[in-house]
């Protein structure tokens, strides 16, 4: 590949937003000059005052592919990415059919990927009851850690664990460095009719109430305390109760290797502007109210929450449920991908954050998480996966724009700031303002 450079006079760097040329060749950054070099000898774009930024990390996607295919799919969930920046992200292991819970069914996934990746992808193998002899082939065949669920997770094949199925599991993840991946929610009776939601099914103040902030918090200290036992990469996944960012803190102050991740729509929504009936708002844990996310945004500013993933969730458009508006009935998941970026600007906005604070949150620090040592900054020997975006320009999401499978979101007639322009993969500008140039060149992250 052709050496060629890129300048922007809002560069994120490790030093802060720069004037700066990003020198690219055989898709790594060889060099970052201040200011635009003269002469210069290659090829060179030059973005203005667009923002030039790394590549966008997103740990946390559900593709559904295979088995579940006209839920998402390889070929939509990584176009939509790359239409918003993001150029790596981590499957989970449900939703699609077979469960990434052996190495057969690993093989599979990767067989289905390969056709139709237009992102850089990696994949994390499942945790289920009585699969702890699967645990170390799937390390061996290449996933990048493993997900749990303390809770039912909507998928018969993936049933939830107990604490008994993680003790034998966790010593494996953790001899390995690996990190586990938890859904934490916790009850001793899942069908309790808590809440009212069994007598009010299309109230969502009901729906929320039926999955309290306790049940959050008590999973989270069960984990925090094998955490502790074992030694073991313990991740919280997208933390919306507020409660818990105590323990977490402390847990980290300990020096526990724990970390926790928020998603996009726990800082952008609250559950006083989510009408009775509006089932696209419906995930797991629930959306909460107002003044416990501006808690969320406290810990994210902080630290005490590492990074924000969208837990792109979609499934097919009548599983949501939205002509019976019946939130009991109603699968839970917000599709998301395509606009992880411009969301989480817009909310911060209002929250007096600043571009870097993105870049930290989107790119540097989920790329150590899933492994990527060269990804997630602009940086001499760093991987030239990028986004160049303008924070001012703005839209308003319609059902055109949208490169979901299904185009049911939240986010649909929002407006939102922050518009991707262009998407670099491996030096490769691979997306052009709304032009896809080159699709199927993204490479599996296998460890």
């Amino acid at each position: 590949m052709a050496r060629f450079g890129i300048h922007s006079r809002r560069t994120v760097t490790q030093r802060g937003i720069k004037d700066a040329t990003i020198v690219v060749s055989d898709g790594v950054i060889v060099e970052v000059i201040d200011g635009t070099p003269d002469p210069f000898g290659d090829e060179l774009v030059d973005v203005g005052d667009s923002v030039l930024m790394p590549g966008i990390i997103d740990p946390h996607v559900h593709i559904n592919e295979p088995g579940r295919t006209e839920w998402e799919g390889f070929d939509t969930a990584t176009r939509a990415a790359l239409a918003g920046g993001i150029t790596t992200l981590v499957d989970m292991p449900l939703n699609s059919s077979p469960v990434t819970t052996s190495v057969n069914a690993f093989h599979e996934k990767i067989r289905a990927a390969q056709t139709h990746l237009h992102t850089n992808c990696g994949f994390w193998g499942g945790v289920v009851p009585g699969n702890e002899n699967d645990i170390e082939p799937l390390i061996a065949a290449g996933v990048l850690g493993f997900k749990a669920f303390l809770i039912d997770s909507g998928i018969d094949e993936f049933p939830s664990v107990s604490e008994h199925d993680l003790r034998k599991a966790i010593p494996l993840i953790a001899k390995h460095h690996l990190p586990l991946l938890v859904h934490c929610e916790l009850t001793a009776d899942p069908h309790s009719r808590r809440g009212g939601i069994y007598s009010r099914p299309d109230s969502y103040q009901a729906y929320m109430n039926s999955r309290p902030r306790q049940w959050e918090n008590d999973a989270i200290a069960l984990m925090i305390r094998l955490c502790e036992e074992f030694n073991c990469r313990t991740h919280i996944v997208h933390v919306s109760s507020s409660d818990a960012l105590k323990q977490i803190a402390k847990a980290k102050q300990q020096g526990l290797p724990i970390t926790a991740e928020t998603a996009q729509h726990y800082l952008f929504f609250s559950a006083e502007e989510i009408a009775d009936g509006q089932t696209q708002f419906k995930c797991a844990p629930p959306i909460r109210e107002g003044s416990n996310n501006e808690k969320l945004w406290e810990g994210l500013k902080n630290g005490i929450l590492d990074f924000v993933a969208t837990d792109h969730s979609p499934s097919l458009p009548e599983m949501k449920e939205l002509q019976s508006g019946d939130f009991r009935k109603a699968w839970g998941g917000i599709t998301s991908i395509q606009f992880a970026l411009p969301a989480l600007w817009t909310a911060a906005k209002k929250h007096h954050c600043e571009i870097t604070d993105i870049a930290k949150w989107l790119c540097e620090r989920p790329a150590p998480f899933i492994g990527a040592k060269k990804k997630g900054r602009i940086e001499k020997g760093y991987n030239a996966d990028l986004v160049v975006w303008s924070p001012e320009d703005h839209f308003i999401v319609n059902g055109s724009m949208i490169y979901h499978r299904h185009h049911i979101t939240p986010y649909l007639h929002k407006e939102l700031f922050g518009v991707v322009k262009q998407t670099y993969l491996h030096g490769e500008l691979v997306f052009d303002n709304g032009n896809f140039l080159h699709l199927n060149k993204g490479k599996l992250m296998i460890n």
